[in-house]
């Protein structure tokens, strides 16, 4: 009898980042130095967002971690890849994080003792997608979008693959050129044997369901399966609910 391998689980939150005063009042405070600076920005309509994003993340990687939002720290990598800091230190071997912003819509992964990346993107206009496509995806991918029925299907094809390649670099920590030129067509989940430059393989990818005109996927190193377990954000006078 084959014993199945093991799958591990990888919690997607997804989090609405238009929200009423009393979420900002709620989530503002929690943020750090840095990131109020950054949330103070000429324009409020970003930094408003920005302050969502980065207050909803902190309250849910701090409850795994077991600490106050406000206690929690992060720790960045060559290329950006935030790696969580609590009262025991860096946690990055302890829980993957990885989180990812698009207009009105951010998703956050987080899966236990394991590397991972996610990416969100709002569907893009069909000419910049064929445009870039050209440019930087693999021929195959490149043949894929241009055969695509309709402009507006090309969008949806071309996101789903950029979603997939900026997974794939936010799983490694590494730069987005690194993964112009990873296979990454075709149903998912997907399973790289070989990451190219950002890595050693196998590295598993999935495309996440999302709301609205919006695309999202999850990659993970290492060749365990995984499976997402759904949760969508709300702000604590509503509460989060899971699928």
């Amino acid at each position: 009898m084959t014993v199945p391998p093991p799958v591990d689980r990888v919690d997607l939150w997804i989090i609405p980042t238009d929200q009423p005063d009393g979420a900002l009042a709620e989530l503002h405070p929690l943020l750090d130095l840095d990131e109020r600076a950054r949330a103070a920005g000429p324009d409020p309509a970003p930094g408003r967002r920005f302050t969502v994003v980065r207050g909803a993340v902190r309250q849910l990687v701090a409850e795994r971690l077991g600490v106050a939002p406000t206690e929690l720290g992060w720790r960045y990598g060559r290329h950006g890849k935030p790696e969580p800091v609590d009262g025991r230190g860096p946690a990055g071997g302890r829980l993957g994080v990885s989180w990812s912003a698009s207009g009105a819509l951010a998703v956050l992964a987080l899966a236990e003792r394991r590397q991972v990346g996610a990416d969100v993107e709002e569907i893009r206009d069909a000419r910049v997608a064929s445009r870039i496509a050209h440019r930087y995806f693999p021929g195959r991918e490149a043949e894929l979008l241009a055969a695509a029925p309709t402009p507006a299907a090309r969008a949806e094809r071309f996101t789903e693959l950029w979603c997939r390649r900026e997974a794939c670099v936010k799983a490694y920590g590494g730069r987005l050129v690194q993964g112009f030129g990873l296979p990454l067509a075709g149903p998912a989940p997907r399973v790289l044997a070989d990451a190219g430059a950002l890595g050693p393989g196998p590295c598993r990818i999935d495309d996440a369901p999302v709301p609205g005109p919006f695309r999202a996927a999850v990659a993970a190193v290492g060749d365990r399966p995984f499976r997402l377990r759904i949760h969508r954000w709300r702000p604590s006078a509503a509460p989060a609910t899971t699928t």
